[in-house]
């Protein structure tokens, strides 16, 4: 298994890394590779080119990647901690949270970076009000856990239904829309500004997830078993679930709601290198970064219009889901 994940691992990297050389010049606009090369020694280039190089392909291009590895770093963190195959980075309200805060802010016309950050405060907020209703459990536990994921369906749904109300008090000829089309998430509002607002919590959030890679296969194990090998797993948990939870609200308060990416990429890395967390959690990362730049290129050349990228997230999704239960005979956690 060890040959076989550094096999994995070498072609992931390799067709990550040639993936985003490939679509730094596809689009609309077709910049030729001597242009891009020329671009990145700092030569001088055709100025359309250089525009579009630098303030539009190569912020959604390393935004498609981070976006992807937190995504499915953080998704296969929870499934981990909650022992449960079908956990996503939202199992806790964060996305919903953070489209409500997004939704609130188009409504009183705020601009873009005062809409994500009350989109990032009320990400958090979501997974704050969980923890609120549970903390009188203890922490430790099955009922506990189980108890959280429950709180967090709650909360999620409240949050939703708070969204579908602001979609309702909305202008229908201006802010409907405006609301409508970040909700259904993509890349194509990614500039310098709102990456450099992202990048710092998901670069961070994935560099500790990598870190704990090792700690979370205890969660596997029964808490006594667990804490008889020195791990706290309180600690533990409320780690995972604030750098994960910090991931996800960071990345929907820019990039709007994208689905799958968190459920299918981790029964990808599994199938591919085995359960244990040491090789699957740098495989999901790279796989992640890989699936969503990929999707995020076919949604803006595909068409004339840009399609949405959680719809293309969706539409592969979903089929290569059921191709792995196929495979597999089930969800394995």
């Amino acid at each position: 298994m060890v040959k076989r994940y550094r096999i994995v691992m070498s072609l992931g990297v390799g067709a990550l890394v040639i993936s985003a050389l490939l679509a730094i010049g596809i689009g609309h606009f077709s910049i030729g590779q001597e242009e891009i090369i020329r671009a990145f020694l700092q030569k001088p280039t055709a100025a359309n080119a250089s525009i579009i190089l630098w303030n539009v392909r190569m912020p959604r291009i390393v935004m498609s990647i981070i976006a992807g590895s937190g995504l499915a770093a953080a998704g296969l963190s929870f499934q981990s901690l909650f022992a449960n195959p079908l956990a996503t980075p939202d199992t806790l309200g964060t996305a919903q949270g953070a489209s409500f805060g997004a939704a609130l802010g188009i409504l009183f016309g705020w601009k873009a970076g005062f809409i994500q950050s009350l989109a990032l405060l009320c990400g958090i907020l979501a997974v704050l009000l969980v923890f609120t209703v549970t903390s009188s459990l203890g922490k430790g536990g099955s009922r506990f856990i189980v108890t959280v994921i429950l709180a967090g369906m709650v909360i999620s749904t409240l949050f939703g239904a708070l969204v579908s109300l602001l979609k309702y008090m909305a202008d229908p000829q201006d802010q409907l829309p405006a609301i409508t089309f970040w909700l259904m998430g993509g890349f194509s509002g990614i500039t310098k500004r709102s990456l450099m607002f992202s990048f710092p919590m998901i670069i961070t959030g994935i560099v500790v997830l990598y870190a704990l890679r090792f700690r979370l296969n205890v969660l596997s194990l029964s808490e006594e078993e667990a804490i008889s090998l020195g791990t706290s797993v309180p600690l533990l948990r409320a780690l995972v679930i604030l750098f994960a939870s910090g991931i996800t609200a960071s990345i929907v308060a820019v990039c709007g709601v994208i689905g799958w990416v968190g459920l299918l990429i981790p029964h990808m890395a599994r199938m591919l290198v085995g359960n244990d967390m040491r090789r699957c959690m740098p495989t999901s990362i790279v796989l992640g970064g890989l699936f969503l730049l990929w999707t995020d290129t076919l949604a803006r050349t595909v068409a004339v219009a840009e399609i949405p990228v959680s719809i293309f997230t969706a539409v592969i999704g979903a089929p290569v889901f059921i191709i792995l239960l196929r495979k597999t005979g089930g969800i394995r956690a």
